[in-house]
């Protein structure tokens, strides 16, 4: 079979790079379209800045980094001076411990150097006003318009074309299918087509009718005069020898000009930018990627660069534009095939930084089937509808551009637009003095402050220790509370958010076998947990599917992506029906659960009459439900689900009820403990789809006896014995520290690891960790957390912690 024409509209850094991977692998019928002229076509990459740090919380980011250093270095494109980020207060300085650690936990070298140091490698630093500075010393300088001309040439010769001055007016389709695309020059069809537009990625997309969550905004970069202390350090070829550096407190980075310097600035407002307005023509001044500088937007980040460095006192801004370039709701990129246009695929919102490394991994989408690297946080599908409006990208994109130097927590929520997406019990939570954080535009409780005065009864044993500044942001210790009556008494959650679709139709059994790792075929009534693999066998997700008919299944997802990759692989007949907005579940847990919901009900919720992964049709209270018998805090009960109009009428029937039992409303912190407890995996966090069933510990959802299914193929003849690391159970030894995810794990004082999730662990007295960890490091060894800058003591531990024979959750 031959390989398929493919049309690449943007002849930038992500452009060239794509048409290299993909002639490399053997899709020699390429063209690369570009509306300006060839090779500076006008776009982000003829004027960016070029700075490469690799280092980020996203292992996945960092991934794409690494890969575009090393091929950049590959091509003599890159200037590898090594980076430094340095802090002008102790927070920052907390910070650039976290990030060390974060290098670490990625495979990035990197050390913590002290101000002496930073001026030594930066003599143009006042060192009084500085703690130290994060060095990376593989950090460095990407030509990126040079690594356009040579990708494009190295392309070109194993058959690529490179058409510049050739403007894409119209994406074409048929069928559902992309069949190329029309220009002023002519049509070029195709049987794919990758939008690789930049800050025109929106309005590419919206030809295939496809809302690209994008919004174009300047940023400013100046240049200096020349600065006496650098004359002399550089030659003509060799543009810079100081690492490239970040003073983030300022918002501020800083390259070297030959003896002048480069500044660029995010401490001006946000300067959105409506690309259908620009002129695309480029001439040897102008290209309308590159805005007029505004002086006064730029006039307090350059007194601020005059406190760090001294030296730029003797001179002053002799040139500056506001360069246009792309940013999204969560600030990551964007990757994947159109739902509705088969065939035409975006790699958009993509930085020098990260280039090659996506191109790379677009490659081994459309050559090979799957990515290496884990891509659900880039993925384009991982958007809510309602964070698709333009009113909701445009707020979160400028936010993001305002906050992407600043110190975030993790569990930092947005301040708004909040309250996009409710659940029935809002109202009551409310009133229960919730404390919200929001995730895909849901609002969810995280503890109730109602529930403050119980920790005054609590036993002793479950009062958690105090935590320190960073792991006690956004937390609260009535979580212990609220996992205590899960344990001893009972509790309800609202699990509404929890994405959730509908297949039906015939041959649907056939549809989720054929995805799932799992046997499906089982009595109407059956609840299975199962994955889904990629096909080199790498865990895409984990869904639980409830038979309710014999061609009915309610499947519980983990997010968008899940959607389109049912409807992308759905036959013709099977219909696949996102319910989550027009459904809503509380998940009713702990060993008084069935005293609060029989009495409700004339069906049986004995042990017997709903047995442990099964669910029926029922009427609780006079509502109407799906009750499934799951738990996912290791406690008796069941996630019960009913219609939005009937969400308020259920809760306030089951917080009635329950009043004489002590029941309680219960959040997400106590939820995360308990599960951990539990041993229950969260996918996206604990795996991806860079790790197999067998590593992850999920062999028990495997079922290859029962026929093929996606990715069983890959993972013939692997298993936990041959599994070469594993997810691991992790016990903090001080019985105090707290780690919130991604801190490195060392074994035998090498980095050998990172964590996954963390929480404290209220039932068994001790915070938990879960690892990824060399298959070596065994039950009872004994590992170290690097925790900001120090080195914490953790064991190796059996799992679950709680309840390993399924005892509480099956009476």
């Amino acid at each position: 079979m031959s390989a398929p024409k493919v049309v690449i509209i943007g002849a930038g850094i992500v452009g060239a790079n794509l048409a290299d991977e993909l002639t490399a692998r053997g899709w020699a019928d390429v063209t690369v379209l570009d509306q300006g002229p060839l090779p500076r076509t006008g776009g982000s990459t003829s004027h960016a800045p070029g700075l490469v740090f690799q280092t980020n919380p996203s292992k996945t980011m960092t991934e794409f980094a690494k890969y575009t250093v090393s091929k950049l270095r590959e091509l003599d494109c890159f200037l590898q001076v090594g980076g430094m980020e340095v802090a002008t207060t102790p927070a920052r300085w907390e910070d650039l411990e976290r990030k060390h650690g974060w290098a670490t936990s990625w495979g990035v070298d990197g050390q913590l150097i002290d101000a002496g140091e930073c001026v030594s490698r930066w003599p143009l630093l006042d060192g009084s006003r500085i703690f130290g500075a994060l060095y990376v010393p593989t950090d460095g300088l990407a030509r990126a318009a040079k690594a356009v001309e040579v990708l494009a040439a190295r392309a070109t010769a194993r058959g690529a074309r490179f058409i510049g001055s050739t403007r894409v007016t119209d994406v074409l389709q048929e069928g559902g299918r992309v069949t190329g695309v029309r220009t002023g020059q002519g049509d070029f069809p195709a049987d794919v087509v990758v939008s690789c537009a930049g800050f025109w990625g929106r309005e590419i997309g919206a030809m295939a009718g496809m809302d690209v969550p994008l919004l174009p905004l300047a940023h400013q970069y100046a240049k200096t005069g020349q600065v006496a202390e650098l004359v002399g350090r550089t030659t003509e070829e060799v543009e810079a020898s100081l690492p490239i550096l970040r003073h983030q407190d300022q918002d501020l980075y800083f390259r070297e000009h030959g003896d002048r310097l480069g500044i660029g600035s995010y401490a001006h407002r946000p300067m959105p930018v409506d690309e259908s307005t620009l002129d695309p023509a480029v001439t040897e001044t102008t290209m309308p990627s590159m805005l007029p500088f505004t002086e006064d937007d730029f006039s307090p980040s350059w007194e601020e660069s005059k406190l760090l460095l001294p030296a730029l006192r003797q001179t002053k801004v002799e040139e500056g534009f506001n360069g246009i370039f792309s940013f999204t709701p969560d600030g990551q990129s964007l990757i994947g095939e159109s739902a509705g246009v088969r065939g035409f695929w975006l790699a958009e919102a993509v930085w020098v930084t990260h280039s090659a490394g996506i191109a790379k991994a677009v490659a081994e989408l459309l050559v090979d089937g799957h990515s290496e690297t884990d891509l659900h946080e880039v993925d384009v599908h991982r958007f809510e509808e309602v964070q698709l409006a333009p009113s909701y990208v445009s707020e979160t994109a400028q936010q993001n551009f305002v906050e992407v130097y600043d110190i975030l927590h993790p569990l930092q929520p947005k301040l708004s637009p909040r309250d996009l997406r409710v659940t029935p019990f809002h109202a009551r939570q409310r009133e229960l003095g919730a404390v919200f954080l929001e995730a895909g535009g849901w609002e969810r409780p995280h503890w109730f402050e109602a529930n403050a005065p119980l920790l005054e009864k609590l036993p002793h044993d479950w009062l958690p220790p105090a935590r320190d500044a960073w792991s006690a942001q956004f937390h609260s210790p009535i979580a212990a509370a609220e996992a205590w009556h899960t344990r001893n008494g009972v509790a309800l959650y609202d699990m509404t958010p929890l994405k959730r679709v509908e297949i039906s139709g015939p041959g649907s059994l056939g549809f989720l076998q054929s995805l799932t790792t799992n046997q499906l075929d089982k009595s109407v009534g059956s609840v299975t947990y199962t994955l889904m693999l990629d096909d080199a066998g790498g865990v895409r997700s984990d869904v639980t599917v409830a038979r309710l008919e014999p061609e009915v299944f309610q499947v519980g997802i983990n997010g968008n992506i899940d959607v389109d990759h049912f409807v992308k692989h759905a036959p013709s007949g099977v219909q696949v029906r996102d319910i989550t907005g027009g459904t809503c579940c509380v998940g009713v847990w702990g060993p008084l659960a069935r005293d609060l919901v029989q009495p409700l009900s004339r069906e049986d919720f004995s042990h017997q009459g709903l047995k442990y992964f099964r669910a029926r049709k029922a009427r609780i209270a006079g509502v109407p439900v799906t009750a499934m018998r799951l738990s996912y805090v290791g406690e008796l009960g069941w996630e019960i689900y009913t219609s939005a109009d009937n969400g308020l009428r259920l809760w306030d029937a089951l917080w009635a009820a329950g009043q004489s039992l002590g029941v309680v409303a219960a959040g997400r912190a106590a939820f995360n403990s308990l599960r951990l407890e539990k041993g229950y995996r969260l996918w996206g966090t604990d795996m991806t789809t860079e790790h197999d069933p067998y590593e992850a510990g999920l062999a028990f959802a495997v079922r290859p006896a029962k026929g093929p299914f996606l990715g069983r193929d890959a993972i013939e003849g692997r298993s936990e014995e041959t599994a070469s690391r594993r997810l691991r159970c992790l016990t903090i030894d001080d019985g105090r520290t707290v780690v919130l995810g991604k801190e490195p794990v060392f074994v035998d004082g090498v980095a050998a690891g990172y964590v996954t999730s963390a929480a404290y662990g209220y039932t068994v007295g001790r915070p938990i960790a879960y690892a990824w960890l060399p298959a070596s490091a065994d039950v009872g060894s004994g590992v170290e957390i690097e925790y900001f800058g120090r080195r914490v003591a953790a064991t190796v531990a059996a799992e679950p912690l709680v309840d390993p024979g399924m005892e509480r959750i099956r009476r």
